[in-house]
């Protein structure tokens, strides 16, 4: 007998090429959402599913939000497109000046509009290319990524990054090095926020300097917390010193913040909650709540204003997107934002943080469990790989957390938590004993 109620009207899914998935393993036994409100989901069979991943890492107002869904609504009546190439609209000005207005650091208050995280990951490589050209510093070709970093699916972004599913098949760009990454299992398993070792691992930096010179080096881009290698939050003094070494060189510094921007770690901007400014911050997901594809690179005057030069007249950066700064999706975004201020989003993490250490490091003893690493309303939890099968045993525990109604994200051998940022303490005592459940059950 079933355990679900029939699915009614689904579509054929043989047309469909799906991202990042097992496409035949998907089809045979499809897992399909067909809305969602507040901190739910409902799948195609009728049941309720807890959203413990903010979607992909980014609703994190919560789904269903009316205020967006009618801002959208009157911005298509009114004007549904517009281009960015020498014309403007005065919705994506508007909207620049409010994430100014909130611009990580008090620094980066220069917008640049894009139509996603990746799309904003290969615009901040270019700024800082432009940069150093325009400084006069030509010279300076060679960008620094780090290993286990994600930055997206350009070809700058997979160059820079280091996930090596993503970076085999394809070629990549030249003049690129990687930082070694910071997991440290031995040493670090086990932490709430940042761990004490492992802030010398930014003088990696300083080893690339030495091997290609200073000179050959424009600009180096690390995820503040690495989220889609499994959550690595960075070692206390890493930051700093990455941005010293990065100062002393004159090499700019790139945070992609695609994932912890707009309140994830409990301030509106991992910049702000670290304390540590970078030259150029690339963002996405949380921008829109998710609603509409966008993304934006921060940049600070100091870079924005190098460029503004030569003749009035003359284009001083060539690049852009025919969705660059969309007047639908600057409607999204202006009324997220309205929402994150309202409710005091970007800052509400704080309240619940403490809470939400507690109920994921309670999972320690479950079975097979080697780590747990949380900051913010973030969580990674590093599971022993079966013999011969690394990721099946986490796959395993994801299918079985959507049988019973929980969201969350796997990547290799390790589950990745990140619910909407007005997750309520039922609903995290919920995610805990749910997965700790699942955790249990898996072999």
């Amino acid at each position: 007998m079933n355990a679900h109620p029939p699915r009614l009207n689904r579509p054929s899914l043989d047309a469909y090429w799906m991202p990042f998935t097992a496409n035949r393993q998907f089809k045979a036994a499809p897992r399909l959402l067909v809305a969602a409100e507040g901190m739910h989901y409902t799948t195609d069979d009728g049941r309720e599913v807890l959203d413990g991943t903010a979607g992909l890492w980014c609703v994190n107002a919560g789904h269903g939000r009316r205020r967006i869904a009618e801002a959208v609504e009157r911005q298509l009546s009114t004007l549904d497109y517009a281009p960015s190439f020498q014309m403007g609209h005065p919705i994506a000005f508007e909207f620049a000046e409010r994430l100014a207005a909130i611009a990580p650091g008090g620094a980066l208050d220069r917008v640049f509009f894009t139509g996603s995280g990746s799309e904003s990951v290969d615009t901040a490589l270019k700024i800082a290319l432009a940069y150093q050209r325009a400084i006069g510093q030509g010279t300076r070709t060679r960008v620094i990524g780090r290993e286990r970093g994600y930055h997206g699916v350009g070809f700058g972004g997979i160059s820079v990054g280091g996930l090596v599913n993503n970076r085999r098949m394809f070629p990549l760009l030249p003049g690129v090095d990687h930082l070694r990454h910071t997991h440290d299992l031995a040493r670090n398993a086990f932490v709430q926020g940042q761990p004490e070792h492992g802030a010398d691992l930014a003088d990696d930096l300083e080893r690339l300097v030495a091997l290609h010179g200073a000179e050959t080096i424009a600009a180096v881009i690390v995820e503040p917390v690495a989220g889609s290698t499994g959550v690595l939050v960075p070692p206390k003094g890493y930051l700093e010193r990455l941005r010293e070494i990065a100062t002393k060189h004159g090499i700019l510094l790139i945070f992609d913040e695609v994932i912890t921007g707009f309140g994830r770690l409990g301030a509106p901007f991992a910049t702000d909650y670290f304390g540590v400014t970078p030259d150029l911050i690339t963002t996405a997901k949380g921008l829109t709540n998710g609603t509409i594809p966008m993304g934006a690179v921060f940049a600070t005057r100091a870079v924005h204003d190098a460029l503004m030069h030569g003749p009035e007249g003359a284009i001083e950066l060539f690049h852009g997107y025919t969705y660059s700064g969309h007047p639908v999706a600057c409607a999204a975004g202006l009324a997220t934002l309205e929402i994150y201020a309202e409710e005091d989003l970007l800052t509400r993490t704080t309240q619940v943080q403490a809470q939400w250490h507690q109920a994921m490091h309670a999972l320690r003893d479950c079975p097979h469990v080697i780590d747990i690493r949380t900051i913010g309303l973030i969580a990674g939890i590093e599971l022993e790989p079966r013999a011969g099968a690394p990721g099946a045993r986490a796959y395993d525990v994801f299918t079985d957390c959507f049988e019973k109604g929980l969201l969350i994200r796997v990547t290799g051998d390790i589950i990745a938590l990140s619910p909407p940022l007005i997750a309520e303490p039922e609903h995290i005592d919920t995610m805990a004993s749910m997965l700790g459940e699942a955790l249990r059950r898996a072999a």
